[in-house]
């Protein structure tokens, strides 16, 4: 990403049974610039426009766990305007087919592309996009990961207002070609996100927590008609789960995991750094912590009651020193940890919300 300079502070390492125990694996979240753009975008499914031709690709997509490279590229851009959060994705494949055209169908079980976006990063209240080949929409809202009991789903949800196109390079359902592929363009009102009437929502010059899935089947063909291959059993392959930030496990719904798209209000066209604040290193500490005490209670059906035993040494960034406290009540806790970098209190919950003040 020529345009886009990151400097990622932090690495998230993937937990074995407690804080202090981890693999050698890194997950290193991506980030992304997305430039503010002066010209209307017309969604067509082609980028037409030269707002879209002043921008690069993101890095290509990988294997969900972050270490297989994908079979078939899938790269996105993304531009941004007062009402509007524009997102091209481009996405190969030499059979491009799709069945399902019923709204909030389960998408996935076609080929599909997919977003996720917590705007705040507290990793609760979030929400899931879902596109195929027929440009049929699933669009969900979502309380808490569904790791969490009690997580409702709002499958009624609707992105009022949703602009999406495609345009495929080959022929759709038709097995007798082989396709380049398709392209999926949209534009999502940022109104959507409101909570409030007079509520502002557009992230000027900051960052939301986003990733970027693309669900890919092997295949089998019934006189000339694409679905799902199975097996010798009759069982469904497993699919392909290609994104643009590794999860570093087969689960989209860990959004403390998501990439940054950072959005700038500078033209499409320039450079803006964008350096991943001190405080995320925080809150990845605390999440840490969080994994430690679910690991436990999914043993025990308790939780552990005192710093010392959730981890055993101080926490040290940047050759700062660290010291979280924890609170207990009946039926949870909250870590707390004071940021030597802004003096805000960062905490994390039982359920995994993350809280700043």
């Amino acid at each position: 990403m020529s345009l886009i300079k990151i400097t990622c502070l932090f690495f998230l390492t993937v937990l074995v049974s407690n804080v202090s125990a981890q693999s050698d694996f890194v997950i290193r979240p991506n980030a992304y610039t997305a430039y503010k753009t002066q010209d209307a975008i017309t969604i067509d499914g082609k980028p037409d426009e030269l707002v879209w031709d002043s921008i690069e690709w993101s890095s290509d997509f990988i294997d969900i766990e972050g270490v297989k490279t994908p079979k078939y590229q899938t790269n996105v851009k993304i531009v941004w305007d007062d009402t509007y959060f524009y997102i091209l994705a481009k996405i190969e494949e030499p059979h491009v087919w799709a069945d399902i055209t019923q709204h909030d169908a389960v998408i996935f079980h076609n080929n599909d592309f997919e977003v996720f976006i917590d705007p705040d990063g507290d990793t609760h209240n979030y929400y899931e996009l879902e596109i195929n080949a027929l440009n049929t929409v699933w669009d969900l809202f979502i309380t808490k990961p569904y790791r969490e009991l009690n997580s409702p789903v709002l499958n009624d949800w609707h992105i009022t207002g949703l602009k999406s196109a495609v345009h495929i390079d080959g022929t759709l359902n038709d097995a007798s070609d082989t396709d380049k592929g398709w392209t999926l363009e949209m534009a999502i009102p940022w109104s959507v996100y409101k909570t409030s009437y007079y509520q502002d929502v557009v992230p000027r010059d900051t960052f939301w927590r986003v990733n970027f899935s693309r669900v890919n089947w092997d295949y089998e063909l019934t006189d000339g008609v694409y679905s799902r291959k199975k097996d010798l059993k009759g069982a469904f392959l497993h699919e392909y789960n290609w994104v643009w930030s590794p999860q570093g496990v087969v689960n989209m719904h860990e959004p403390e995991k998501w990439g940054y798209v950072y959005f700038s209000s500078s033209q499409a066209g320039t450079e803006t750094p964008f350096e991943i604040p001190k405080d995320e290193d925080i809150k990845w500490a605390l999440y840490k912590m969080y994994s430690a005490q679910k690991a436990y209670f999914s043993k025990t059906n308790q939780w552990l009651t005192s710093i010392e035993s959730i981890q055993s040494t101080p926490v040290i960034l940047y050759g700062k020193t660290l010291y979280p406290t924890i609170e207990n009540y009946s039926d949870g806790w909250i870590i707390t940890l004071k940021s030597p970098f802004t003096n805000r209190l960062l905490s994390i919950t039982e359920d995994g919300k993350f809280k700043i003040k």
